[in-house]
């Protein structure tokens, strides 16, 4: 729309709107009898005749009035009527075409350049405008008693007085002395006698008001003759012409005797007249647009807003009302700068109002209308292509007056200011300021308020008191505007307004507040107690629903409201403990690390739900219950219509469906130990409902996406997670570790480790076994088929890796002996120590058996320790056992020699013939232990007489040491060494 101008930079207001005065509704509905008499309250666009005739429009019924009254003031009496019963109509009624006609009888042919006399004398097919003499007559001038007259005029009681003193002064009022006197209607030669003989205007107004007030003095019967001996002499006459309005009975307010009197006027005049409707049709915005602005005709510009309008509305007539698209194009010409729906709603809504059309307030409130939205546009550089119906000022108290003023009632005030414009937190214009900058620029919530306030007849008229959504679309549609946005409007509105009511797409302001402010009562009638109850019952069921493979643990305080087991547990954390919460990450290392007193062994097992925020359910909570309490309640509900009943409904079910989505955002994160046996933090986004089947499918999924969580775990991969100090692994244990150890993945299902351990033993790549009474393994199953229905999860069942089942279907056998140092160098009489090294078949160290050592060239003994003889040469020491022999080579010389090599390179070492013991103590740095166990222990693992021995000692502060001890102490027995931990 950036390239279309905003209507008030191609039309100009009329100057008074232009600089914003106040306005009466009297400038509208002017007295024609003022205008006779020339007062200066009278508007020159009504006094000055040429400046009147610029500015009206001529209706075709106006232009057949005009053309008939000249016609018949100029002789002719063929095609033409000598009374005219005027009724009314919005846009141009009895005083304008009454004004109209005065012009012209008291001007004759200086009337000729007026702008329009050209044609009212082409269709009267005579040459000139006649001069006339004219008569005014308005029954709320006129004084039943006083009468008029006075200060140097005489004074006339009467009607035909009044008429005869306009159109004859004393003379012809002299002439009707004694009617005068007596208020008797004039007849005959009479009535004549005060009827001048050229060309006659006689215009009468307001007579209902007249009759009302001279019924009490019996002037109604003479008023009655007078007007039918005054329109029969009129027919009778070739140049007089009587015109009569009286408004439509609908437009007053009326006692019995005035309905009588009223339909008796109007079936005199329709025996007597021709009854001529003043306006019609589209000829209404011309006469507005002439009324209200500079008209000179639609500028080009005028006309590229109105046909880019058009075209918008055509490509979306299927979603709007009352778009034709043969004549789109000329309707939103022909009602520039105004959108249609501002004008049509009037005639197709309003005037089913009664009061609607009383007065000429209708166009005094398009005038207040058109001047603040000028000054309104320019001051805050608005650029609206068009004056729509959701420009209405109704932030003015002036304008709302006016506008009450039409619908018969103020009472729609507290409707309007609440939920449109008026006040500054009015809901619409709240809704504008907190939503998107699209909606915000358009301020879209007030347009469309605005635009079914008038759609609906302000709410007056029950019975048709609706605006349809296609008439919402129509009214505040334009090229830039996407509907579907007004859709999420209407559903703002909805929502939040307290006199708005909405029934299938059917929107209504009405006196009465709607459920909206029935809520407001009832949110503040709920208790906390009741909203943390319901929501705890909530969430509970929330993260109730879902898969059962996962334990669910709610609302925990204390470390012993987790049991400690190898189960996977969700632990739901109350709305006390947000993530904000300064309290929540201690409360979550305490959970996860402790259990009662003792410590936790399998924290990993564990993992936290933290909801992001407590307001937003606690909000969602009240409105729940604030809509079951609603309708729970019969009195109230026996309140209610039809409509509000099925809105009750849908609102109870959009709150509880709320209440639910709340509760599913506020739990985004998740908590759980990782690999640095720290907490750590997992946001999942923004969630909603439609993302998974429950909460916790939700949670699973994404644990399981990122390997947090598993279903199970394949053979080989258990192997890379085996503990490098164990020979072999308990069920049990392997179970454990998935709960216990954040190095490893939480198995959905402890029991997944059955398949992994029966998958592994039929795949030869672990043996399933247990222990004897005397703690010797034997392999129950290996490189065989196992189920998992046979495999058992306890601490008397062991797996074994590949090589350690091997053994136990070929236990371990004497394969190799060696005899180290392999060669030494002796003098005679010296000793050297020799050592046997035994290996099985696996190439593992094996026990030595019982031994045969032998040697020549000296002596040896059953240690190995061998005695130089004196003899030099090069000897041997030979070792058997079990079928097996290993040779050292001894030289034996008088000569000093060095040692010779080892195998290794350095030199042998002196025979000893002493047993000796390795020995070391130190401090080893936690980080190193198992490279010291892999590096150095493992060497001696099979020597007989290895003895172990670790201390270690662990500062603890304050409560933490009971807990680290019985920590300790849990580990050192699941390994079945002495649990007895000590603190000082």
């Amino acid at each position: 729309m950036a390239a279309l101008k905003p209507w008030y930079q191609i039309v100009t207001p009329r100057e008074d709107l232009r600089e914003n005065r106040p306005m009466d509704a009297s400038e509208f509905a002017v007295h024609l009898d003022h205008i006779r008499e020339g007062r200066e309250n009278v508007s020159k666009d009504y006094s000055d005749p040429e400046r009147f005739f610029e500015r009206t429009y001529l209706t075709e019924n106006l232009l057949e009035l005009c053309s008939q009254v000249v016609r018949r003031l100029s002789g002719v009496q063929v095609e033409t009527s000598a009374v005219f019963n005027m009724a009314t109509q919005f846009g141009g009624g009895k005083t304008h075409s009454e004004t109209t006609v005065y012009h012209l009888a008291t001007n004759g042919e200086r009337a000729q350049s007026w702008k329009g006399v050209d044609r009212i004398l082409a269709k009267a097919r005579v040459p000139k405008v006649p001069k006339a003499d004219v008569a005014v007559f308005v029954g709320t001038e006129f004084d039943v008693i006083q009468g008029r007259g006075g200060n140097g005029q005489p004074v006339r009681k009467t009607p035909w007085g009044e008429i005869a003193w306009q159109l004859g002064g004393e003379r012809a009022l002299a002439a009707l002395a004694r009617h005068e006197a007596e208020g008797v209607a004039p007849a005959g030669d009479a009535l004549r006698a005060m009827l001048p003989d050229g060309p006659t205007l006689i215009l009468m107004d307001e007579l209902m008001n007249y009759v009302s007030r001279g019924r009490k003095m019996g002037l109604r019967d003479q008023f009655f003759d007078f007007l039918q001996n005054l329109s029969e002499e009129a027919r009778a006459r070739k140049n007089m012409v009587l015109c009569v309005s009286i408004p439509a009975s609908e437009f007053l307010e009326m006692n019995p005797d005035d309905e009588r009197d009223h339909a008796a006027l109007k079936k005199l005049l329709d025996r007597l007249g021709k009854a001529i409707m003043m306006s019609a049709g589209a000829e209404i915005s011309e006469i507005i647009r002439r009324r209200l602005f500079e008209w000179w005709g639609i500028s080009d510009q005028g006309l590229k807003v109105a046909n880019a309008y058009a075209e918008w509305a055509i490509d979306h007539a299927q979603e709007l009302a009352g778009v034709d698209a043969d004549t789109a194009r000329e309707t939103f010409r022909s009602c520039y700068p105004f959108h249609p729906s501002v004008l049509s709603v009037f005639q197709r809504k309003w005037q089913s109002l009664p009061r609607f059309q009383r007065t000429r307030g209708i166009l005094r409130l398009l005038a207040l209308w058109v001047a603040h939205a000028y000054q309104d546009e320019h001051r805050k550089a608005l650029r609206e292509p068009l004056i729509t119906l959701g420009s209405a000022p109704l932030e003015d108290p002036v304008f709302r007056a006016a506008m009450f003023e039409q619908l018969g009632s103020a009472e729609l005030e507290i409707p309007v200011t609440t939920d449109i414009a008026g006040k500054p937190d009015a809901h619409a214009v709240r809704l504008d300021r907190e939503s998107s900058n699209t909606i915000k620029r358009f301020s879209l919530h007030r347009k469309v308020a605005a635009t079914i306030l008038f759609e609906s007849n302000g709410g007056m008229s029950q019975s048709k008191a609706e605006a349809a959504l296609p008439e919402i679309r129509t009214s505040v549609g334009n090229p830039d505007l996407n509907l579907a946005d007004v859709d999420h409007v209407l559903e703002g509105l909805v929502g939040s307004c307290y006199y708005l009511n909405w029934d299938r797409n059917q929107y209504r302001f009405g006196l009465t507040p709607n459920l909206n402010q029935i809520l407001v009562t009832r949110r503040g009638a709920v208790k906390d107690p009741e909203i943390e109850d319901r929501v705890k019952q909530q969430i509970q069921k929330l993260f109730g629903e879902g898969p059962k493979d996962i334990d669910r643990r709610y609302f925990p305080e204390r470390s012993n409201d987790l049991p400690n087991r190898p189960i996977l547990t969700l632990a739901v954390l109350g709305l006390e403990h947000t993530i904000k919460d300064k309290s929540t990450p201690k409360l979550l290392e305490t959970l996860v690390r402790d259990c009662g007193t003792s410590g936790r062994t399998f924290k990993s097992a564990l993992i936290f739900a933290v909801p992001d925020s407590a307001d937003a359910i606690h909000d969602a909570a009240r409105n729940l219950l604030a809509w079951e309490g609603i309708e729970d309640d019969t009195e109230t509900k026996s309140r209610l219509d039809e409509a509000q009943t099925r809105l009750l409904a849908r609102n109870l079910k959009r709150a509880d469906g709320d209440f639910k989505e709340t509760i599913w955002r506020a739990y985004r994160n998740l908590f759980l130990l990782g690999p640095d046996n720290k907490l750590r933090q997992i946001d999942l986004g923004q969630v909603t409902s439609s993302m998974a089947k429950s909460m916790v499918d939700l949670i699973l999924n994404e644990l399981i996406r990122t390997d947090e969580i598993t279903k199970g775990v394949g053979a080989n991969k258990l192997l890379r997670y085996w503990p490098p100090a164990l020979a072999e692994w308990s069920t049990k244990s392997v179970r454990d570790a998935f709960y216990s150890s954040p190095q490893l993945p939480r198995l959905l299902d402890g029991n997944a480790v059955k398949r992994t351990i029966a998958d592994g033993v039929s795949q030869g790549l672990l043996g399933y076994a247990t222990k004897d009474d005397k703690g010797r393994l034997t392999l129950v199953r290996y490189q065989a088929s196992l189920s998992e229905s046979e495999v058992e999860i306890d601490d008397g069942v062991f797996i074994l890796k590949k090589e350690d089942a091997d053994k136990l279907v070929d236990p371990p056998r004497l394969a190799q002996i060696t005899v180290t140092p392999e060669q030494v160098a002796l003098k005679p009489g010296e000793r050297a120590s020799f050592t046997i090294t035994a290996r099985d078949q696996y190439g593992q160290p094996y026990t030595v058996p019982q031994t045969t050592w032998t040697a020549k060239g000296g002596s040896v003994d059953e240690e190995g320790v061998f005695l130089a003889g004196e003899d030099e040469g090069q000897y041997a020491v030979q070792v058997s056992t079990d079928g097996l022999q290993a040779i050292a080579q001894v030289r034996i010389t008088k000569a000093a020699v060095a040692p010779p090599p080892s195998s290794t390179g350095t030199p042998s070492l002196p025979a000893k013939p002493e047993k000796q013991t390795i020995r070391w103590s130190g401090e080893i740095p936690p980080q190193k232990w198992m490279n010291f166990y892999t590096k150095v222990l493992s060497r001696f693992v099979s020597t007989p007489g290895l003895k172990v021995r670790v201390s270690f000692e662990v500062p603890a502060e304050g409560d933490q040491a009971g807990s680290k001890a019985n920590e300790a102490s849990s580990g050192l027995k699941e390994l079945g060494l002495d649990d007895s931990v000590t603190v000082d």
